[in-house]
């Protein structure tokens, strides 16, 4: 009952903080606007153009080009290259100026040549004082590979006798969704959903860290309560606060169209994953003499955290490896697509959820009560680690 009490006075202090009020606003207008974000991905990378996210390079370079029978005119990239059509003479002469960056030059016979079943030499001056001419080179090159696949199409074409056609059968083979595609659909949307869990850090050492800056740390250690109750249920606060905003965030990605299977056990799983990150985030406080300390140090924890996350849920999108079930993303990622998982792939991810959960709430609650941690004078980290080992000062 106690323990509850404190949750529960928590976490009325907590909804009605103004701080809570603009951090749930910046949350909001963080997940608007990666669903924005991800829906305009997408739809660039189902569409015939595709997507881009590098600068326009629309009139990167200007190029003149001699070629009568624009064999090679409608395949250069015009949204890059700027094209110049004129003699050869003129030419040469903007580029001995440095107007444009390179002259190719085409057969004026390259169509019959092409009939006759005849190799086109195209040749090919670039200026090597302009530093465009690699990029050009390369647009270049482009257009000339899909002109020889072009003109070999034609000659296969041309072979198959009259009245007859190519006895040809096509299998469509599905091989699911690019790699590209399954980190956005998987992994980009379980980051989202997971991004509660960390910004909610600040919260954990407001409440931790500001009993001790507040000097209400003694008047909250008098209280009827023990030291366990006042660790647990203010951070039974918090977690309560992320479930509470991943219900919101969940229900918005859903009411926007974005497939979630399994949403029920996608919610469980995530607000389960946040006990033990709130849990290593408590210890740190408990440990950190002010805000500022407490703020570097979970900078480096949280480093730690996002890569035993991330980088196995990584190598689960992109190769299927079984030794990325031990990070709890990944057991979302399989959750959130539906995939038929057998059971025992979610023990791995339960155990490790648990075991640092307990081993995280054992270290707040321990050093919580310690009067030299609250209080001061404070014990360094190597000091502290030979106590919880049971070896005194002086024994060795």
């Amino acid at each position: 009952m106690r323990l509850l009490k404190i949750t529960k006075w928590e976490l009325k202090n907590t909804l009605w903080s103004k701080k809570f009020i603009m951090i749930f606003i910046l949350q909001l207008g963080v997940l608007i606007l990666m669903m924005t974000f991800f829906n305009s991905f997408i739809t660039g990378i189902d569409s015939e153009k595709g997507v881009s996210l590098s600068p326009s390079l629309s009139g990167f370079a200007s190029i003149a080009v001699s070629d009568n029978n624009t064999i090679l005119v409608n395949r250069i990239n015009k949204e890059v290259l700027n094209i110049e059509k004129m003699d050869y003479k003129n030419s040469f002469a903007r580029l001995k100026d440095g107007k444009i960056t390179t002259v190719i030059v085409i057969p004026e016979n390259s169509q019959k040549k092409v009939k006759r079943f005849q190799t086109i030499s195209v040749k090919l001056y670039l200026n090597p004082e302009d530093p465009k001419q690699a990029v050009v080179l390369k647009e270049v090159n482009s257009s000339l590979e899909a002109l020889s696949a072009s003109i070999s199409e034609q000659w296969i074409d041309s072979l198959i006798p009259s009245g007859k056609s190519a006895n040809t059968r096509v299998k469509e083979e599905k091989k699911g969704e690019s790699l590209p595609l399954q980190l956005i659909n998987k992994m980009m949307m379980v980051v989202l959903l997971f991004l509660p869990l960390f910004l909610f850090g600040n919260m954990v050492v407001d409440s931790i860290v500001g009993e001790k800056e507040r000097k209400t740390g003694e008047i909250l250690i008098a209280m009827p309560l023990s030291h366990s109750d006042i660790i647990i249920g203010k951070n039974m606060a918090i977690v309560l606060t992320i479930a509470l905003q991943l219900a919101i965030w969940i229900l918005i990605l859903l009411v926007a169209g974005f497939n979630i299977e399994n949403p029920l056990l996608v919610y469980i799983g995530v607000v389960s994953t946040s006990v033990p990150i709130i849990g290593i985030t408590s210890a740190v406080a408990a440990y950190s003499k002010n805000y500022k300390e407490a703020g570097i140090g979970l900078s480096f924890i949280y480093i730690i955290i996002v890569g035993f996350l991330i980088v196995p849920a990584l190598a689960y999108v992109s190769n299927g490896s079984k030794w990325s079930n031990i990070s709890p993303m990944t057991m979302i990622i399989r959750l959130f697509s539906g995939e038929n998982t057998p059971a025992i792939d979610f023990l791995i991810p339960i155990f490790s959820i648990v075991v640092v959960s307990l081993v995280s709430y054992l270290i707040s609650i321990k050093l919580f009560k310690r009067d030299d941690i609250v209080f001061g004078p404070r014990p360094g980290i190597f000091r502290l680690m030979l106590d919880f080992l049971g070896i005194k000062k002086g024994s060795f």
